[in-house]
């Protein structure tokens, strides 16, 4: 949960960012897109890592939470972990 917090954070501050006028100098608004263009695939890399945090969420609240979703079997505890949102096991992944 503290994870989904940072994203969560991390979110409203690339919003705000790309709230910002665009300048008026053409190089410079050349720059900002480039900035905007990396703040939307970070922005999306965190949303995805949310959406697999609520998953995995889920999968406690259901008391599926570390069995993998593909095979079924346990996932190991090391690979939970170092990915501890993943839903499938070493072999399946």
């Amino acid at each position: 949960k503290t994870r989904r917090a940072e994203l969560l954070g991390e979110l409203h501050e690339i919003e705000d960012a790309l709230d910002d006028p665009v300048p008026k100098d053409w190089e410079d608004a050349a720059v900002e897109r480039q900035g905007d263009e990396v703040l939307h695939a970070l922005g999306d890399h965190d949303k995805v890592e949310i959406r697999q945090i609520d998953a995995a969420l889920q999968r406690i609240e259901d008391g599926t939470y570390g069995q993998c979703m593909k095979c079924g079997n346990d996932i190991s505890e090391e690979r939970l972990a170092a990915l501890p949102a993943t839903p499938f096991c070493k072999s399946c992944a």
